[in-house]
């Protein structure tokens, strides 16, 4: 994939390519590809992105970005080939076809077999998502000039506190094109994107929001603004914490960033294939609060919904861990034949990685509460506004390590008294999940490392138990 810096694209806020253009290209260059079996897709992203820090806008950039990903299949060998200009297509082609011929011909193992590619709207139960969930026209005008002016803002309330504030806000078009020859199948989407960030710092205080979504104006920015402010005003003269085990509220950051790791705990089709991770071993099994619903779902309207895979497959609903119970598992076509279930729709290919299939979507389940009345639960605890620097540790016992930060307070009697400092913690996410006897109802969505379209999407929670700067009690769990 690259990117390309481009002249101003405002006003000009649509994808790089459309269906006509790029289902039809690839349509094309596979009809006559010398294969046996051949299919592609094409994926662009456009926008612009407004970054700031300081007292200046330094970097306002417009992107457009192509990635074109070619499958060809020769007596059963497979090879791939990559493309990153919408000019590359033919070669690519070429390229994936010639690789397979010589693959078979010199004897190389057979690639792994693949459930077959159902044709969209024949799979019984699996609907498709509702196109109104992929496009904002308020996203489509939420100009450059409106990032800027909301930059503006920040910086100047934040330097009027004797801070600083940094971050961005943008907006851009994701666009997939998939083509299958042997079927016939052809599918396009297009989806609009918006996402802000912004930290704040005054003097020893700190706070950070983040947050994306298909529609600009449930960012809800303005409000983001003000709240960022203010808690970073109030974070000041941090106290130190003891080490310990506390009652603590996860604000949707810190509890959204424990959804990135259930892709390396075992809810992927390839684990429970080796008979690996929480799925394979704690099926069926009580393995977190039964206030605790994970969700991959692309079909809902939070995070970045999306129709397909790269492979074609419709997206639907995958229950990972329902009311506390683990579940399921995202396939792709490969691992749905090794397990003899339809794949998930969970098929990705990123840079440096092998194609494989991995939560993308990842959604915690809201419920009712307010962050202040899961606050006013706690005698005595401390609100975590985000981790940092998380890390996998043991992915068997879901335990991760990282550092908290930024909007951290103590909590005596059911009220924020006063900031906190940053401290490591080591901490099994499952026992964590486990301990969990509240679920807000705001949530806030963040990117997925390296996952094309993928979000984690996640209200604030309350655990019961978190051990900060001390080693995990691991509770309840073998």
């Amino acid at each position: 994939m690259t990117d390309s810096t481009l002249d101003s694209r405002e006003g000009a806020f649509a994808p790089v390519l459309d269906q006509e253009q790029a289902t039809g290209a690839l349509e094309a260059a596979l009809a006559a590809a010398p294969a046996d079996r051949v299919e592609a897709f094409i994926t662009s992203r456009s926008g612009d992105f407004t970054r700031f820090a300081g007292s200046r806008v330094h970097q306002s950039q417009a992107i457009a970005e192509v990635q074109i990903m070619v499958r060809a299949e020769v007596d059963g060998r497979v090879s791939r080939a990559a493309a990153s200009s919408f000019e590359s297509l033919q070669e690519a082609v070429a390229r994936a076809c010639r690789s397979a011929a010589e693959q078979a011909a010199a004897g190389v193992a057979p690639a792994p077999a693949r459930a077959p590619l159902p044709q969209p709207g024949t799979e019984p139960g699996i609907a498709e998502v509702d196109p109104a969930r992929l496009w904002g026209e308020d996203t489509a005008a939420w100009s450059v000039a409106d990032h800027a002016r909301l930059a503006d803002r920040a910086m100047a309330e934040a330097h009027a506190l004797g801070g600083e504030a940094a971050g961005m806000f943008g907006r851009a078009v994701t666009e997939v094109a998939f083509h299958d020859r042997e079927s016939g199948l052809s599918r396009y989407a297009a989806a609009s994107e918006a996402q802000g960030s912004l930290t704040v710092r005054i003097e020893d205080g700190s706070s950070h929001w983040k947050d994306l979504s298909r529609f600009s104006g449930r960012l809800g920015v303005e409000a983001a603004i003000d709240r960022t402010l203010s808690e970073a005003s109030r974070t000041r003269g941090r106290a130190k914490l003891e080490p310990g085990e506390y009652d603590v509220v996860l604000g949707p950051l810190a509890a959204g960033e424990l959804l990135d790791f259930f892709g390396a705990f075992g809810f992927t089709g390839s684990a429970l294939g080796a008979g690996v991770g929480t799925v394979a071993t704690h099926r069926g099994q009580q393995v977190a609060s039964p206030l605790v619903s994970v969700h991959d779902d692309a079909t809902q309207d939070i995070g970045l919904p999306f129709p397909f895979d790269f492979q074609g497959v419709t997206k639907r609903d995958v229950p990972l861990i329902a009311d506390g119970v683990a579940r399921d598992v995202v396939t792709d076509r490969e691992t749905a034949h090794v397990l003899g279930t339809a794949s998930t729709g969970n098929f990705h290919i990123a840079r440096e990685e092998a194609p494989h299939a991995i939560p993308m979507n990842v959604v915690l389940r809201s419920a009712d509460s307010s962050e202040e009345e899961l606050i006013a639960g706690i005698e005595d605890g401390v609100y975590l506004q985000r981790f940092w620097y998380t890390r996998t540790v043991d992915p068997v016992r879901t335990t991760i390590t990282g550092v908290t930060r930024d909007a951290c307070f103590l909590i005596k009697n059911g009220r924020i008294v006063g900031p906190v400092e940053s401290m490591r913690f080591t901490m099994s996410v499952l026992d964590a999940l486990a301990r969990v006897d509240g679920v807000g109802r705001d949530s806030l969505s963040q990117p997925l490392m390296n996952v094309f379209n993928g979000s984690a999407s996640a209200p604030a929670i309350r655990v019961r138990g978190f051990s900060l700067g001390t080693a995990p009690v691991m509770r309840g769990r073998s």
